[in-house]
């Protein structure tokens, strides 16, 4: 299905979703029209999903980077309490897990004072959440997408 050309025009996009097609044509000895009618036939693949304008939250005044761990009381509560995940705009990322916990979450706040507000008012009241465990990120050494 995904040849290296495919794989090439991923890699390129990656790295800089704006790139021209003539560019990427270029760099790989075919046609500007040939780029375009792959990352169509990607895109109605399901290979490609969309483009991203990628933010630096510092810039915006979000010092501090959080994991947080959360175990749910009963298995069944996920649906209902991932609702009330979702509705906090500092969550920017969840994922439901196995092993310790049952969601694991991203979280950017300004300070440490906004991050035990989150903590205290706003997440460890969710009934359906029993515990939680806060990571707090030193610095984002790797961060990439996936390769084709």
């Amino acid at each position: 299905m995904i040849d290296n050309l495919d794989k090439s025009i991923l890699n390129a996009l990656t790295e800089n979703a704006r790139q021209s097609y003539a560019e990427i044509a270029k760099e790989n000895g075919v046609s500007p029209a040939t780029i375009h009618v792959r990352v169509e036939k990607l895109r109605k693949a399901g290979v490609i999903t969309g483009a991203r304008l990628t933010i630096d939250p510092k810039k915006l005044g979000y010092d501090i980077t959080c994991f947080i761990g959360i175990t749910l009381r009963q298995a069944g509560d996920y649906p209902s309490a991932l609702k009330k995940i979702e509705a906090l705009p500092e969550v920017t990322e969840a994922y439901y897990t196995t092993g310790q916990y049952s969601v694991f979450i991203k979280v950017m706040v300004r300070n440490i004072e906004d991050l035990q507000k989150l903590l205290i008012e706003r997440l460890q009241v969710i009934d359906e959440i029993q515990s939680t465990e806060t990571l707090i990120s030193l610095q984002t050494p790797i961060q990439r997408s996936i390769r084709a």
